[in-house]
């Protein structure tokens, strides 16, 4: 599966959990354990939980298998790698906090594009 498309599964499986503005990187240039990072984020710990797990189910019914998990345990900040692609999942509070998108922010965004829900078609986000 392409990264694109792991992105694209991860983006939409995260927001039918209601999760909060997935955004993507292309870290491919700056690290060599990953090709992109995906970021969004909870409003408590019960949905990061819900956002996490259905993230794991639809990328490993996608054929995509998750490699390691951290932070289930709070469900404050849930890291999910994939190989290729580590999903950060977050308490809304912590994202703030940490702030990966400002870390990320000089490497390229990786467009998502999610069904526009008053229209039922699909827009990419920047």
């Amino acid at each position: 599966m392409h990264i694109q498309q792991i992105v694209q599964v991860v983006s939409q499986a995260a927001t039918d959990k209601l999760a909060h503005n997935p955004v993507a990187f292309d870290v491919s240039q700056r690290l060599p354990f990953a090709d992109a990072f995906v970021i969004t984020s909870g409003d408590n710990p019960r949905q990061v939980a819900s956002i996490a797990d259905e993230v794991s189910e639809r990328l490993r019914e996608s054929g995509v298998n998750l490699v390691r998990s951290e932070g289930r345990e709070e469900m404050r900040w849930v890291v999910l790698d994939f190989g290729s692609v580590i999903v950060h999942v977050f308490n809304d509070d912590d994202r703030e906090y940490y702030d990966l998108e400002r870390l990320w922010r000089e490497c390229p965004r990786i467009d998502i594009a999610l069904p526009d829900v008053s229209t039922g078609s699909s827009l990419a986000e920047a």
